[in-house]
């Protein structure tokens, strides 16, 4: 009994920890940029560590999987803070005071039987296309900047020489401001009425990994697309960089998916933990959604940067000594 009652107070102060709770905030008010942030975090140290212990593979191989993580990562990181933080501080405003920003009707619909907004299900899922959307409409410039940055990366990291195309890397600002309008831009697509059912009938559903999955899909194939085009990797470099960018993509996504459902149950779990040791506290509803926003990205996190790098390296590098896999080359966008 005396061993039960110290575990007790152990989970009940992890239950009760509060970067804990900030970090579930976190995840709920902005997924795309917390998914960004662990990113960044996993594919700086992890993932080219997992990468460099590939065996029998290229050892150029290897720096341009090395470079192309680090780029990926910081590229996607600046991007969504760009993006995402007036989008936040908008969603805010709408959460904060919601008759300002949306209809009697829209509030009604989504509030369903739950006596605040915030705790229905449906309002969670429009308002998270949003956040996690952000990650959606970053994937394909994100992707272009990746490859624009692998040569810096090489360079640096490892002393790869400067290509010679006669034209400097543009540096890139990112300035964005959340106001009013923003907010009641958003309100406006609440309000529409196919957004609301929408919402309701997908409510239930597993659209935090639908959206992950959809953004590493279209990251993936804007990275190739730029790869081919590119005229600073080397030509005998790009058919081990495509591939192992979609094997890595393609494991990542079934994996992903078959570890989330297997964790459903150990999820349920801390949940009902979680409720125990705070319930009655605020903002309770807003960590349980964060930690639904959390769960996937951390699974497809752990597995794409710790797991399939070692894989996919390997398993590129085969592809790349294999003849009958080449790729057809597509030409390299012209210079102005």
């Amino acid at each position: 009994m005396k061993v039960n009652s110290q575990r007790d107070i152990s989970f009940k102060g992890f239950y009760n920890s509060k970067p804990l709770k900030k970090g579930l905030e976190f995840a709920a008010d902005n997924g795309a940029l917390f998914a960004a942030t662990t990113t960044l975090g996993l594919s700086a140290i992890v993932r080219p560590l997992s990468i460099w212990l590939a065996p029998h593979t290229d050892k150029e191989n290897k720096k341009l999987a090395c470079a192309k993580s680090i780029s990926s990562s910081g590229a996607g990181f600046l991007l969504t803070l760009a993006l995402s933080m007036p989008l936040m501080k908008a969603m805010k405003k709408i959460d904060k005071n919601p008759r300002k920003y949306l209809k009697p009707d829209t509030i009604k619909n989504f509030r369903e039987s739950t006596q605040k907004l915030e705790e229905s299900k449906s309002y969670a899922l429009a308002t998270q296309m949003f956040k996690l959307g952000v990650g959606l409409v970053v994937a394909a410039p994100k992707a272009i900047l990746t490859c624009a940055g692998m040569p810096f990366i090489m360079q640096k990291l490892f002393h790869k020489p400067k290509p010679q195309n006669g034209k400097e890397q543009e540096n890139l600002t990112f300035k964005g401001k959340a106001n009013e309008k923003l907010a009641h831009n958003i309100g406006k697509v609440l309000d529409k009425k196919s957004v609301q059912k929408f919402s309701n009938k997908h409510k239930d559903s597993n659209f935090p990994m639908h959206i992950i999955a959809a953004t590493d899909i279209i990251n993936t194939a804007a990275f190739i697309d730029s790869i081919e085009r590119s005229d600073t990797v080397e030509e005998n470099r790009k058919k081990a960089l495509i591939y192992n960018a979609g094997i890595s993509t393609l494991l990542s996504i079934i994996s992903g998916y078959i570890f989330d459902k297997l964790l459903d149950k150990p999820a349920e779990k801390f949940i009902e933990n979680f409720k125990k040791a705070n319930k009655g506290l605020p903002n309770l509803e807003k960590q349980i959604e964060g930690f639904k926003i959390a769960k996937p990205i951390l699974i497809v996190g752990g597995i794409y940067y710790m797991v399939i790098p070692f894989i996919s390296t390997f398993l590129a590098d085969i592809a790349d000594h294999n003849p009958k896999l080449d790729l057809p080359h597509k030409k390299p966008k012209p210079k102005h």
